[in-house]
């Protein structure tokens, strides 16, 4: 499965309003008629990520012309991915793998085979021509204290770091 991510969108899925330049909202990608969708919606109406949810995450809306921090190199990141691999912080490795599948640097295998392996997924790298496979955590375990934090500072340089 290649999921093809995209920006923010500019209005709550919910509620329907715009959203304003710098107002905090959460995305969650979630798997609806053979699709991944991503769904976009305002702090104060999130009510926790949909049932059929892969994946989600808090952000900020861009602000009109403002320059971001800067994200860490893919090779960085995927160092981060394997030293994690050890390291016992499953919650951690599981939101760093998917947000390479979100700068295109891990690709979802669907492999009917893997799946016999429950709770875990499989992750293929076409850079460093390996597969990485990374247990599956709940909703829960993602949102746990410290996980965005730790995960903030692999991603990001500068403010957000």
């Amino acid at each position: 499965m290649d999921l093809k991510l995209h920006r923010p969108q500019m209005t709550c899925a919910t509620t329907g309003r715009p959203f304003a330049p710098g107002e905090m909202f959460y995305s969650a990608l979630v798997r609806r008629r053979g699709a991944v969708e991503r769904l976009d919606v305002a702090a104060e109406v999130w009510q926790g990520p949909p049932e059929e949810s892969i994946a989600w995450w808090r952000s900020r809306y861009p602000q009109a012309g403002a320059a971001g921090p800067t994200l860490a190199p893919p090779d960085v990141l995927l160092d981060a991915l394997e030293s994690l691999e050890e390291g016992g912080d499953a919650p951690l490795r599981y939101m760093l793998a998917l947000q390479l599948v979100r700068r295109r640097v891990l690709r979802i295998v669907d492999d009917p085979a893997a799946e016999s392996d429950e709770g875990t997924l499989t992750f293929t790298c076409r850079k460093r021509d390996r597969e990485y496979r990374v247990r599956l955590v709940d909703a829960a375990e993602a949102a746990a204290d410290g996980v965005e934090a730790r995960l903030a500072a692999l991603l990001w340089s500068g403010d957000a770091a």
